[in-house]
């Protein structure tokens, strides 16, 4: 693309390192903390004091200057905010330790869904985040504000609405991260003492309910629960298997309160403003009061504030194409959202928002112009012009936010793009309606229905299309090198020579790739037994019956990991489906299995705590009429050429519910599997205790190969690894999780037993195979080693 290619626009860039500043300067209060914001000050006004004193010589000078004294400003207040988080009192008690709070709710509470390991122990679980208004801890009473975060069971709290003043009893722990909040305050039950709702909250809250029972009349499942994701930011009726394909998909923007949905509605106000013959006053305050309306709807959170203010410069870009005076409202927003929620500076979907803004104002309108000269329609040109933009300016936030780039997210966003804004509008509408009259409201959901079915249809196929996501290096490294990449590319592409070079070698990859993500050629490899599935942080295995059935023992926590396994297994009916015990991070892929093949049967083990797990799965088998067995130690199943016995548990069941969260992992099912190359011993999440009731109780454990308890976690005694004493050991666990699992020490031991160790997060899906010398292990990421 060269410079007389592209349309050219003018851009006042004046805000721009005035905005700059002020987020770098309240990142570093709230991650370094409030003497490093000091510092910053210090640094900036002594700058500033330079710069006055060559001011009559430097004619930018008066810029540079009011430069530094806002960002010193902000780096005064950021750190007088930290100052005040960290001799906070609930900041000096000890971590552990309980408190009863009375707090005030910020926004919804939030399921707390399992991805890669929740920090709970299955079933659902929210996040609420409240300001503190009283604590009660060690025999005192102290008023004192402060952000904090709650996390707890669902029970009592997801029908509470934001500005609800309630009670809460917990545990006080570190905050979840570096955001302003005082502490996290684990709760063990239901709020108490819970006041009513403002009246503005009751009114969205109501709106927002209609608009959910609406769609649940008028739409499938799936359906219903994706508009009011769409309209209002609610997943709440989304399953997880759906969100992991949003997600993968790249579309999960879709689901969140964005700019984007203030620029749709902000547009279509418009436009029937302009049907009206209406003034550009009229237009303007009616766009306004539509503004304020959504905002009320979907809650004036932080995040939903910086996307309001995103989508009016991004529609003000698109409608007005003054980018002129875009990118300086934009500079302006940064400041003043930054100003009254500092914790947005450390928030990625602020960083998300304010990228993609700032690609729509400054690359968009010059690539699609750039594309209509070579004679794209308009509206082609635009569509592209805006995904590529988008994707170019946020793929370094993302890489460096999950490690992960979306290799279809362009082509899927695109596919989409054009029923995007009529279900919004239609939503929207319906929404409305739904509080005055519902007939009509359920006619304008059913409307949505068909782009609504596309739209999963899209993210269904665009997730499942193998390599849809491609692991790359996160973090600041990850970022900074796809940053460069992202700039060489845009930079090769203005020159006719490097854009006809790069076009060839995206055609030779993709010649390559394509047909070897498709085909796969060696996986799954011929003669497997056994597969550890890499589902991320949780188990999900898969053991060969001989009959072209499985046992599958555990299914992870993310339904679209464990489908797709199963699918490259070539797995259609599974013989038997046992879950180890209750946690999120072995139940809550169920779904992903029960939805998309036959199964027989699904198992559990004796205790049915944590209550919340529990539930789930009795809602999900029957949903699927899949029918529930128990399973207890002694008993056993056979099949043609695998025999199954339940070794444990062992222990007494925990009566109190409070503590089946913590006792759970040792009440695991734990299984042993005579199999065509040799004993597999299956292990769930036991831990010590369970370990040494087993070895108490005489148990033979030998076994050749070692499913390694709890991912790897230190709690696993050596006396209990020389017992097995396995050929191999294999290792379900998640890559970067922050557990520090599989513990080295652990690793360590294995290895001086003489066992080969194969891990999922180094080598992928895990199989145990039958080879012409006997058994191997081969992993999907291509490493292999064979046994003796």
């Amino acid at each position: 693309m060269t410079g007389t290619d592209a349309v050219l626009h003018p851009l006042d860039i004046r805000l721009a390192p005035a905005a700059g500043v002020c987020w770098a300067a309240t990142l570093v209060g709230i991650l370094l903390g409030w003497r490093a914001a000091l510092t910053t000050a210090l640094v900036l006004m002594l700058f500033a004091a330079a710069v006055l004193a060559r001011a009559r010589t430097r004619r930018a000078a008066p810029a540079v200057l009011a430069v530094l004294v806002i960002g010193a400003g902000f780096a005064l207040s950021i750190a007088w905010r930290a100052h005040a988080v960290a001799t906070h009192p609930l900041s000096s008690t000890d971590d552990g330790g309980h408190a009863t709070a009375t707090i005030v709710l910020s926004d919804d509470p939030k399921l707390l869904r399992a991805n890669g390991g929740a920090p709970f122990g299955g079933g659902n679980r929210v996040v609420v985040h409240a300001q503190l208004r009283e604590v009660r801890t060690a025999g005192r009473t102290i008023d004192v504000g402060g952000a904090v975060v709650v996390l707890a069971p669902a029970d009592g709290w997801l029908a509470l609405l934001p500005g609800q003043r309630v009670e809460v009893r917990g545990r006080v722990t570190e905050p979840l991260h570096r955001d302003l909040s005082v502490a996290t305050i684990r709760a063990t039950g239901p709020p108490s003492s819970v006041s009513e709702a403002p009246m503005l909250q009751r009114f969205a809250g109501a709106i927002r309910h209609n608009l959910s029972d609406t769609a649940t009349r008028a739409l499938g499942s799936d359906s219903a629960g994706l508009l009011p994701g769409m309209v209002v930011g609610d997943t709440s009726g989304m399953s997880d298997e759906l969100l992991t394909d949003f997600k993968v998909a790249g579309l999960s923007h879709l689901t969140a309160v964005s700019g984007a949905n203030f620029s749709i509605l902000l547009g279509a106000v418009l436009l029937a403003v302009r049907g009206l013959t209406l003034g550009p006053r009229a237009g303007a305050a009616i766009a306004g009061v539509a503004l304020v309306l959504f905002v009320v709807v979907v809650r004036p959170s932080p995040s939903v504030l910086r996307a309001a203010v995103m989508g009016s410069i991004g529609l003000l870009a698109l409608v007005t194409g003054r980018r002129k005076q875009a990118l300086p409202a934009l500079g302006g927003a940064i400041i003043a959202l930054l100003a009254l929620f500092p914790s947005l500076a450390v928030d990625f979907g602020f960083a998300l928002s304010v990228f993609a803004t700032a690609g729509l104002i400054v690359l968009a309108p010059s690539w699609a112009d750039w594309l209509r000269a070579r004679g794209w329609p308009r509206w082609a040109a635009e569509m592209v012009a805006v995904a590529s933009a988008a994707f170019a300016v946020t793929a370094p936030i993302i890489v460096g936010m999950s490690g992960t780039v979306g290799l279809v997210s362009i082509l899927a966003n695109l596919l989409v793009a054009l029923v995007v804004p009529p279900v919004t509008v239609l939503g929207a509408s319906a929404a409305v309606l739904a509080s005055i009259w519902s007939p009509p409201a359920v006619l304008l959901a059913r409307m949505a229905g068909p782009p609504l079915w596309w739209m999963v249809w899209v993210a269904r196929h665009a997730a499942a299309f193998p390599g849809a996501t491609m692991t790359v290096p996160g973090g600041l490294a990850g970022a900074s090198v796809a940053a460069g990449a992202v700039a060489l590319t845009i930079v090769a592409l203005r020159f006719g020579i490097t854009r006809r070079l790069l076009l060839a070698i995206a055609i030779g990859v993709a010649a390559v790739l394509i047909p070897v993500r498709i085909s796969n050629p060696g996986w799954p490899p011929a003669g497997w037994i056994f597969v550890a599935c890499d589902v991320g942080q949780g188990d999900g295995l898969v053991v060969s019956t001989g009959d072209g059935r499985a046992v599958v023992v555990d299914v992870g926590p993310d339904p679209s990991a464990m489908r797709t396994c199963l699918d490259r297994l070539g797995i259609h009916s599974v013989a038997l489906l046992i879950l180890s015990h209750l946690h999120a991070d072995h139940i809550t892929g169920l779904a992903g299995v029960l939805r998309s093949r036959s199964v027989a049967a699904v198992a559990l083990g004796p205790m049915k705590l944590p209550a919340e797990g529990f539930r789930s799965v009795v809602e999900t088998t029957a949903e699927m009429r899949t029918p529930l067995l128990d399973l207890a130690a002694g008993d056993r199943i056979d099949f043609p050429s695998l025999h199954l016995r339940v070794l444990a548990p062992l222990l007494p069941q925990p009566r109190d519910p409070v503590e089946a969260a913590d006792s759970a992992n040792d009440q695991s099912l734990v299984i042993a599997a005579d199999t065509p190359a040799g004993r597999l011993l299956l292990t769930g999440d036991v831990e010590i205790a369970a370990q040494e009731s087993l070895l108490r109780a005489g148990v033979d454990l030998h076994a050749d190969i070692l499913k390694v308890p709890h991912h790897g976690s230190r709690n696993t005694s050596n006396a209990f690894l020389a017992a097995v004493k396995p050929r191999l050991s294999v290792i379900s666990v998640g890559a970067d999780n922050t557990f520090g699992h599989p513990a080295p020490g652990l690793v360590s031991q294995l290895e001086s037993l003489g066992s080969a160790v194969a891990r999922t997060d180094r080598d992928g899906d895990v199989a145990v195979v039958m080879t012409g010398s006997g058994v191997g292990v081969v992993g999907s990421s291509d490493r292999a080693t064979i046994l003796s």
